[in-house]
């Protein structure tokens, strides 16, 4: 079955932990009766506990987000093949029967050991941040070395190159076996060194550096007379620390950009009409709108308001880019916007004027889509202006249909461009639905688009006499229905208004 979702495979990195775990505890049984096996007793315990703690760690990070998380994960999951691997060689050494196992399962060890500190340089580069010259000697001369060392360790199995197994199952090192240290001193020298050089807290220096500490210490007073487990026993601690220093103020931090991310949000929410019905004096229209943010904050946004007692104006547009940066220009946009819809002049003008104030100061080179209506109540002429936004669709005949207006250039692209109106004479009954491209490109998880068509459809499968409320609603359910469980990537919003007719049309029809 094919892994589609990243949280899969963080579930199986768990029952791997876990099944490992399981698998010492009970392969480690002979080593209480069989004498050959019993001066390893201390490893399999060691292997038995590790793999343990390694399940609970990674459990402990499932849920954790962030630069290098993905890379410490891997790192417990090889810390706990390291486990396993290091007790069936306890199992294997000594059989003479077994030499061709155990020699490929020490040469699997030697492969675990390059991969866990190359992960280990690749987690501390991307929670720590590594910059300067030496960052980047270092992202070219530690891959190159991986694969070297990768290639010298292969090699034994053509011929010793660094050590061999030999007939009685004994693991013997040649004369040239420092090779394989190679890698393992200049990737531990360079990331030692630029983790000193890096901008972080002394606390989250140390913790990195246990990783590399830690273990040349354990090796240096004990000699490693208690076996490869002592030395995985005690990466595995490294780790742990690194664990709770690194990730608890990383937490810490993530914590502060959330609770600011929630704040953007209640502005940005704030800044948009929310009370409906909006103008539940005027029968003579309905009006409504959405919109759901694909990130904590978007870039789309919608506006309506009065600009005299006789035209409403109306307004959706989609910013370029998403989340804080698009945010904050969605605000700018939208209050130039409202500020010189109020000033007078057709939608064309309006967005002519918005457009050259924006080019004047975008140094950001950002860009907004952008649709602008206004409504003459008393006559039902809705005249509109297009800068690039999606084509509207309009109800005039008791059908929705798409409605190809006269289009001209995003705001923010080109200072000089111009806009055209386009002028629609909205009868009783008739209504208007206009939205932004996450409704058309939402997409599915076989990444088929909802497309413009589906959404025509799903607005003519709305039942007669439904409230624009009602429609959005059921637009929104239709698109949902469509994409399932598949992420949401873009912002989502929606606006609708029917006209009621004047009051006069009102006033003639109570007479009659």
């Amino acid at each position: 079955m094919m892994i589609k979702k990243w949280k899969d495979i963080r579930l199986y990195g768990l029952i791997f932990t876990i099944a490992s775990a399981i698998f010492i505890i009970a392969f480690s049984t002979p080593f209480f009766s069989e004498a050959r096996l019993q001066p390893h007793l201390y490893n399999s315990g060691v292997d038995s506990l590790g793999a343990l703690i390694c399940a609970a760690l990674y459990f402990g990070c499932m849920a954790q987000k962030g630069e290098g998380i993905r890379a410490f994960r891997i790192l417990i999951l090889l810390v706990s093949a390291c486990f396993v691997v290091n007790v069936i060689i306890c199992y294997t050494v000594l059989a003479p029967d077994s030499r061709t196992l155990c020699f490929v399962f020490c040469l699997l060890s030697k492969l675990i050991d390059l991969a866990m500190i190359f992960l280990f340089y690749l987690y501390v580069r991307e929670t720590l941040g590594f910059e300067g010259k030496l960052a980047r000697i270092a992202e070219k001369l530690i891959p190159i070395l991986l694969v070297v060392q990768t290639i010298v360790l292969l090699a034994n199995i053509i011929t010793p190159v660094t050590f061999t197994v030999t007939a009685e199952g004994m693991y013997e090192e040649t004369a040239i076996d420092l090779i394989e240290e190679v890698f393992l001193a200049v990737t531990a020298v360079l990331t030692a060194i630029m983790i000193l050089k890096s901008h972080n807290p002394f606390s989250q220096k140390a913790a990195a550096l246990t990783f590399i500490v830690l273990p040349l210490i354990e090796f240096v007073l004990i000699g490693g007379s208690f076996g490869e487990a002592s030395q995985y026993g005690i990466v595995l601690m490294s780790l742990i620390i690194m664990y709770c220093v690194i990730f608890n103020a990383k937490s810490r931090k993530l914590a502060s950009t959330e609770t600011e991310l929630n704040m953007a949000t209640e502005i940005q929410a704030g800044m948009l009409p929310s009370i409906f019905p909006a103008f539940p004096e005027r029968p003579e229209f309905d009006i409504h709108a959405s919109m759901d943010p694909a990130k904590e904050v978007g870039g789309d946004f919608y506006d309506f308001f009065m600009i005299d007692d006789d035209h409403l104006g109306m307004v959706i547009a989609d910013v370029s880019g998403k989340g804080v940066p698009a945010a904050l220009f969605m605000m700018s946009s939208k209050i130039l916007i409202n500020d010189h819809a109020l000033m007078g002049g057709s939608p064309a003008e309006i967005l002519e004027r918005v457009n050259k104030q924006i080019c004047a100061n975008n140094d950001a080179h950002m860009f907004v889509t952008v649709w602008l209506g206004i409504l003459e109540i008393s006559t039902g002429k809705l005249t509109t202006a297009s800068a690039g936004h999606e084509y509207p669709i309009i109800n005039t005949n008791g059908k929705y249909e798409l409605l190809k207006d006269k289009h001209g250039l995003a705001i923010g692209a080109l200072e000089m461009s111009k806009y055209k109106n386009t002028e629609i004479q909205l009868k009783k009954g008739d209504s208007i639905f206009v939205y932004t491209d996450g409704v058309a490109e939402a997409t599915d998880a076989n990444n088929q688009l909802f497309g413009t068509d589906r959404t025509i459809e799903a607005l003519n499968a709305i039942p007669e006499g439904a409230s624009q409320k009602e429609i959005l609603a059921g637009v929104r359910a239709a698109v949902d229905a469509f994409v399932k469980e598949a992420p949401q990537f873009d912002d989502l919003t929606m606006v609708g208004l029917k006209y009621n007719g004047s009051q006069d049309d009102a006033a003639a029809e109570e007479d009659s």
